[in-house]
């Protein structure tokens, strides 16, 4: 295990504080575009589900099928990026991706309903590891865990924003003889396409390249970045077939497999949890949601900044995962609105907190196609859960007419991947931080 990093340098500071400042916010905004566009179905749910007569299994198999697409194009995309540059492939994500999050809204049943979301995965897969692949090229590897929590609390904070955008706008029901969940996919897909145009000019593909740095910064941190990358060579991956071939990638598949199926299986039925036990209004649903993406956003922060300073990273997803495990299996014997929104907001924390630390252990070893192939792979692998988990729910709340079984097999799931955490073993590469 790595010890704590030493104190930064003044260049350093000065380097990553200006980095910081160009690019996380940039990022974070598309980012959350991205996350509320794929989960924006489950504010949609309250109504789309009665409207088109979608059962728990039809609604859960529509929302995962999203996953199937994004996995079958996640690593061409990935290698595409590293071959052409982020700015234009982002870009390209982004402007398709747009376009199908709106025609959503024109969705007349269940096999339309399966081939839009099919098509969102298409077009939107490679985004989120090419962004972390993107980081690699700006960020010193001690700086990742808190660099990639500051990116990814994008995901909590689009649950913050999307409940009650989303609840204001299924409150347009009938308004131009649209329901309320068409004019949700009809107007949050748009300013997919607008910042798509944006980072056409906005982001800079490498360091070398970067105009808003002065020469002094520029070769401190392109100097800082290839030591870095000579020895994640000589300890770590280089080419995608070692990639795909190693047995501690694929472990992280695994891992990440289990968080995701944690994530996407609460997040995709929230809404209508919350609602089942409060009854409360769809827009008062949707103010409700806000709390537990709030204390996700706070909590997977401190962690990625503890495990910088720490320079520690297996125990901190570890320990994250087994408190999402915990949440799960409370929140399936919550019988009180309190208590449920409660557990949820334990299993947000832990699983939101896991994302920091998990991918600054993830790219520690990687460089090369093996850092486009191997985070592609650990991430499309991983976002398989996006499909088991909210179908998994779905088809167990069918049989059983209740949410509570479906929420005990997701605790347990979360409980394996905190084993395989626990049992992973260290890495020489990782002693580069």
């Amino acid at each position: 295990m790595s010890g704590p990093s030493q104190g930064p340098s003044d260049i350093e500071k000065r380097v990553i504080g200006k980095v910081s400042r160009r690019l996380i916010p940039f990022m974070f905004i598309l980012y959350v575009i991205a996350y509320l566009d794929r989960v924006n179905v489950g504010f949609a749910a309250l109504q789309m589900n009665a409207d088109l007569n979608f059962s728990a299994a039809v609604y859960g198999f529509g929302s995962g099928i999203f996953f199937i697409g994004y996995f079958l194009f996640e690593i061409p995309s990935n290698l595409v990026l590293e071959r052409i540059g982020a700015r234009i492939w982002i870009a390209r994500i982004m402007i398709t991706w747009g376009i199908v999050a709106s025609a959503t809204a024109f969705i007349q049943g269940p096999r339309s309903f399966y081939l839009v979301r099919f098509l969102l995965g298409l077009a939107e897969a490679g985004f989120f590891p090419g962004m972390i692949l993107y980081l690699t090229y700006w960020f010193p590897a001690k700086h990742r865990a808190k660099t990639v929590a500051l990116f990814m609390t994008a995901t909590a904070v689009s649950g913050v924003i999307s409940g009650p955008v989303s609840g204001t706008l299924l409150t347009m029901h009938g308004f131009g003889g649209l329901s309320g969940w068409q004019w949700l996919f009809l107007i949050e897909g748009f300013p997919a396409v607008i910042l798509g145009v944006v980072v056409l000019f906005y982001l800079t593909d490498r360091p070398e390249k970067a105009k808003w740095l002065s020469d002094n910064e520029k070769t401190w941190l392109i100097t800082r970045m290839k030591e870095e990358r000579l020895k994640r060579e000589h300890h770590g991956m280089v080419r995608l077939r070692q990639a795909v071939g190693s047995g501690r990638v694929w472990a992280l598949c695994l891992i990440y497999l289990s968080i995701v199926i944690g994530l996407y299986g609460v997040s995709f039925w929230m809404p209508l949890l919350i609602k089942g036990v409060s009854g409360l209004s769809d827009f008062m649903v949707g103010i409700v949601s806000v709390f537990p993406y709030l204390l996700a956003a706070a909590g997977m922060t401190v962690i990625g900044m503890h495990s910088d300073r720490t320079g520690e990273r297996r125990m901190h997803t570890a320990a994250s995962i087994l408190v999402a495990a915990a949440g799960m299996l409370l929140t399936a014997y919550a019988y009180t609105p309190a208590m449920e929104l409660a557990c949820l907001s334990l299993v947000a924390i832990g699983i939101w907190g896991t994302l920091g630390p998990f991918w600054a252990l993830a790219t520690s070893f990687l460089s090369g196609t093996a850092a486009s192939g191997g985070i592609a792979l650990i991430n499309s692998v991983g976002n398989l859960g996006g499909f088991v988990g909210p179908y998994l729910v779905g088809v167990i709340k069918d049989y059983t007419g209740e949410f509570k079984y479906g929420l005990i097999v997701l605790s347990v799931i979360l409980f394996s991947g905190f084993l395989f955490t626990l049992f992973l073993k260290q890495n020489p590469a990782e002693d580069t931080e």
